[in-house]
C-alpha cells in the first residue's frame, strides 16, 4: 500500500513538472525581450525556461569577471593576502580607465569585491597577475573551468572582458552562474551596494557603487549579479534573483540601453507569474533586427571562409 501511494505521488510530481515545462514552452514564444540573446532557468538547473538565441556565441564583456571570481575562489589562495597593483604587462584591449594607483596594494578579497560589484578592470587584471603560475595560467584555468562546467561554446582570452574575443552563449552562462552561486563570497561581493576600498603604500580610499540597480531593491532578493558592456557586446546582465518565490538565473546579452536588461528581468518575472508577454520599445526592436541581421551576415561569411579553407582557396 505504502509503495503504491509513494509511486502515485512520484507520478503526480512528474506530471506536474512536465506540465509546468510544457506551459513555459508554449508561452515562451510570446515573451517580448529587448535583449538580443537571453536565457533563464530555475536555480541549480541548466534546463532553460527562456531561450532566445541562447546558443548564439557572442562577446560577453565584463560578464567574464564571474569566471574570474570562480577561478580565484577555487584557487584556494588566501583572501586576506595583500596584492600589488602592477603596471600592465599587456595593453588593454579597450578603455581600461581606473582610479587605482599603480604600486598600491589591496587585499585579494577586496579586489574581488570591486571587480564584481563595480566591474573594476584593474582589480580583475591584478587578480590574474597574482595567480599561481601568473596571468597566462589564470586564463588557462578560466578555459579549463569552462570545459569542466560543460560550457563548450565559451572562450576566454583575458580576465576582465575588455576583449571582444571573450565569447560565450546565454545557455553556457546559466551554467556559470549556477557554479558561481555555490560560493557565498561571490554572491556577497557581487551584490554589495556600496563599498569603500582601502589601499596601502600609499594609504588612500576610494568609493565604489554597484553597477546593477536591482541590487538596491529588496523585492528582487538578488543573490548574485554581474553587468557588462562593450560596444560590440551591448548591455549585458546575469543575475540570480527571487522571482515570485522561486530562485531564477537570468542571462541577458546585447541590449541597447543601460536599463534594458533590468526591464527584461522584470518582463521575465511577470511572464513566469502571469504569462504576460510584455512590451518592448520600438528602438529596442530596431536594434534587435539590426543585430540579428549582422549575426546572420557574419555566420554566412564564416561558412564561406570555412568552405574555402576546406578546398584550399586562399
Amino acid at each position: 500500500m505504502y509503495r503504491r501511494v509513494l509511486s502515485g505521488l512520484m507520478c503526480l510530481m512528474f506530471i506536474s513538472a512536465m506540465s509546468k515545462a510544457y506551459a513555459h514552452e508554449q508561452r515562451a514564444e510570446t515573451l517580448q525581450l529587448a535583449s538580443v540573446n537571453a536565457a533563464a532557468a530555475y536555480a541549480g538547473s541548466n534546463e532553460l525556461v527562456v531561450d532566445k538565441h541562447a546558443d548564439r556565441i557572442v562577446p560577453i564583456a565584463s560578464i567574464t569577471k564571474l569566471m574570474t571570481a570562480l577561478v580565484v575562489m577555487e584557487s584556494g589562495e588566501p583572501l586576506n593576502e595583500w596584492l600589488e597593483f602592477r603596471k600592465r604587462h599587456l595593453p588593454a584591449a579597450a578603455n581600461a580607465y581606473t582610479r587605482i594607483r599603480v604600486g598600491s596594494e589591496m587585499r585579494r578579497a577586496d579586489m574581488l569585491r570591486i571587480a564584481l560589484m563595480s566591474s573594476e578592470n584593474f582589480a580583475a587584471y591584478t587578480l590574474a597577475r597574482h595567480h599561481p603560475g601568473g596571468y597566462d595560467a589564470f586564463v588557462q584555468a578560466m578555459n579549463k573551468k569552462a570545459l569542466e562546467l560543460g560550457m563548450t561554446r565559451t572562450t576566454f582570452v583575458d580576465p576582465t572582458g575588455l576583449s571582444v574575443e571573450n565569447r560565450s552563449t546565454a545557455a553556457d552562462l546559466i551554467r556559470l552562474v549556477n557554479a558561481a552561486s555555490k560560493h557565498p563570497q561571490i554572491g556577497d561581493y557581487s551584490t554589495t551596494r556600496y563599498y569603500t576600498g582601502r589601499f596601502r603604500q600609499p594609504r588612500y580610499s576610494l568609493s565604489f557603487g554597484n553597477t546593477n540597480v536591482l541590487v538596491h531593491r529588496d523585492s528582487w532578493g538578488v543573490g548574485l549579479s554581474k553587468t557588462g558592456y562593450l560596444s560590440e557586446a551591448g548591455r549585458c546582465l546575469v543575475m540570480l534573483s527571487n522571482m515570485n518565490g522561486e530562485q531564477v538565473v537570468t542571462v541577458l546579452l546585447d541590449s541597447l540601453g543601460t536599463r534594458s536588461p533590468m526591464g527584461d528581468a522584470g518582463r521575465i518575472r511577470n511572464w513566469l507569474d502571469t504569462g504576460a508577454p510584455g512590451k518592448v520599445a520600438a528602438a529596442a526592436k530596431a536594434y534587435e533586427q539590426e543585430k540579428n541581421a549582422a549575426y546572420t551576415t557574419a555566420r554566412r561569411q564564416d561558412a564561406v571562409s570555412d568552405e574555402q579553407a576546406a578546398v584550399g582557396v586562399n
